[in-house]
C-alpha cells in the first residue's frame, strides 16, 4: 500500500506532499488554487504534488459541485482523498468488522444490524450529551464538530442555506462536515452506521437534521445540514434508553 513519507523539519517534496494530503483530509475536496493559498505556494507547484498523489492512487480528481445556478465556463477541478489515501492516516479492523456484521445480518436479520448500529453510537451520544445540554441551539453544531474532531473525525462547521428547491423556501442553517470517517469501508456495505449516526446527531442537537453526503457513498465529506429554527422549536438533547434504542432500530 502506498504510504506518505513522514513530516520533517526540512521542507522537501515529501514533506510538502504530506501537507497537501493532510489539508485535503482536514478541509475536504479542494482546488489546487485553494491548496496553494493555504500552503503559500504557487498553484503550479501544488499541482506537481497533486500529480504525484494521483499517480500513487492517494487522491482523485473530481468536478467541483455547484449548488444553484452554475456560472459560465467549466466547473473547477477539486482533489479528494481516495480510500487508500484515507487509510494512510487511520487504520481500522475493517475486514473483521465487516465479517462480524455479516454474521449478525445472517443470524439476526437487518433489524439486528440496525440495533448494533444504534448501540455503537449510544456511547458517543452519552459522552456528547452533557457537553451540548447547556449550550444554546445555535452553539450546538460547533460544539458537536469540536467533539467529533477530538474523536478523529476532522469535523468543521459553516453557515449555509438549504439547496434551493422550486416552490420551497430556502432555510438558513449550519453544516457539520466530517472530513474523515474511521469506518468508511464498513459503512459502504452497512449504511445503517451512517443512519444511526445521523439520528444521534438529531437527538443531540434537538432538531431534525438532513444528511447531504457521506464518504461511504463516494462523497468527499460527510455533510449534515442543521436548520436554524426559532428557539421555541428547539429542544434539549434527548435521553434515549437502551430499550428505546432497540425499538427504534427494529422499526
Amino acid at each position: 500500500m502506498p504510504a506518505l513519507a513522514p513530516d520533517s523539519g526540512v521542507e522537501d517534496r515529501f514533506g510538502t506532499r504530506n501537507r497537501v494530503a493532510r489539508l485535503i483530509l482536514a478541509n475536504g475536496p479542494s482546488t489546487a488554487a485553494d491548496l496553494a493559498a493555504r500552503l503559500g505556494l504557487t498553484p503550479a507547484g501544488v499541482r506537481r504534488h497533486l500529480d504525484a498523489l494521483l499517480a500513487e492512487g492517494l487522491v482523485e480528481a473530481r468536478e467541483q459541485r455547484v449548488y444553484g445556478q452554475r456560472g459560465r465556463g467549466r466547473p473547477a477541478k477539486v482533489f479528494a482523498l481516495t480510500g487508500t489515501g484515507r487509510s494512510v492516516f487511520h487504520h481500522t479492523y475493517d475486514e473483521m468488522a465487516i465479517d462480524a456484521l455479516r454474521f449478525i445480518a445472517e443470524n439476526g436479520g437487518e433489524s439486528a444490524v440496525d440495533a448494533f448500529a444504534r448501540r455503537r453510537f449510544s456511547g458517543l451520544a452519552e459522552r456528547y450529551r452533557e457537553l451540548l445540554a447547556g449550550a444554546k441551539p445555535a452553539e450546538r453544531p460547533k460544539l458537536l464538530a469540536e467533539a467529533l474532531t477530538a474523536d478523529g473525525y476532522a469535523a468543521s462547521t459553516r453557515t449555509t442555506a438549504s439547496v434551493p428547491v422550486p416552490g420551497k423556501p430556502v432555510i438558513e442553517g449550519a453544516q457539520v462536515c466530517q472530513h474523515h470517517c474511521p469506518v468508511q469501508h464498513v459503512a459502504e456495505e452497512f449504511p445503517q452506521l451512517c443512519e444511526a449516526e445521523t439520528q444521534v446527531f438529531a437527538e443531540l442537537l434537538g432538531t431534525h437534521v438532513q444528511r447531504l453526503a457521506t464518504i461511504a457513498h463516494g462523497d468527499g465529506v460527510c455533510t449534515t445540514f442543521i436548520p436554524s429554527l426559532p428557539a421555541k422549536n428547539q429542544s434539549s438533547p434527548t435521553q434515549v434508553t437502551p430499550s428505546e434504542q432497540s425499538e427504534g432500530a427494529s422499526a
